[in-house]
C-alpha cells in the first residue's frame, strides 16, 4: 500500500511538471495526489464499492486542493487537475474497449456503465465542494 502512495506520489508530480505547475507547489501537488490514492485504497480495503471509495477520495482530493488553494494563494485548479489523475477510470475505458473488441458485450457494458458512475461521482465530489467553498466565501 505505502509503494502505491509513493507512487501516486510521483505521478502526480510528473504530470504537475508537464502541465506546468511552479516548482514551489510541486510537493503540495503531490501529496494532494498521494493522500486521494490513500483513501480510496484505505475504503477499497474496508468494503466499499469502488465507485464509492473514489467518491470519497475526489471529496479528500478537491477538500485539500481548495485548502491549499487559499493558503498558498494559488488557483485550485494547480492542484485539483494533477491530484485527480490517480483516481481517473481510465482502466475502466481500456477494458470497455478491450471486451468490446472481442464482442463480449455484457463485460463492455458492465465496465462502460462503472466508468461512467466512476466519472459521474469524480465530478459530483468536486462540484460538492467547489459548492462549499462558494457558500462559506460569500459569508
Amino acid at each position: 500500500m505505502i509503494k502505491q502512495v509513493i507512487g501516486a506520489f510521483i505521478a502526480v508530480i510528473s504530470i504537475a511538471v508537464t502541465f506546468g505547475v511552479p516548482k514551489k507547489f510541486l510537493i503540495h501537488a503531490g501529496t494532494v495526489g498521494a493522500v486521494g490514492w490513500f483513501v480510496n485504497l484505505i475504503l477499497s480495503f474496508m468494503g466499499f464499492p469502488i465507485v464509492s471509495s473514489l467518491f470519497f477520495a475526489t471529496l479528500a482530493v478537491a477538500l485539500m486542493s481548495h485548502s491549499y488553494a487559499r493558503i498558498l494563494k494559488t488557483p485550485v485548479t494547480l492542484f485539483l487537475i494533477t491530484g485527480i489523475l490517480p483516481l481517473v477510470p481510465g482502466v475502466g475505458m481500456y477494458q470497455t474497449v478491450y471486451y468490446l473488441i472481442t464482442n463480449d458485450e455484457k463485460l463492455s457494458r458492465y465496465y462502460f456503465n462503472q466508468t461512467m458512475q466512476i466519472a459521474g461521482m469524480i465530478a459530483l465530489a468536486i462540484f460538492i465542494v467547489d459548492t462549499i467553498f462558494r457558500i462559506f466565501q460569500k459569508k
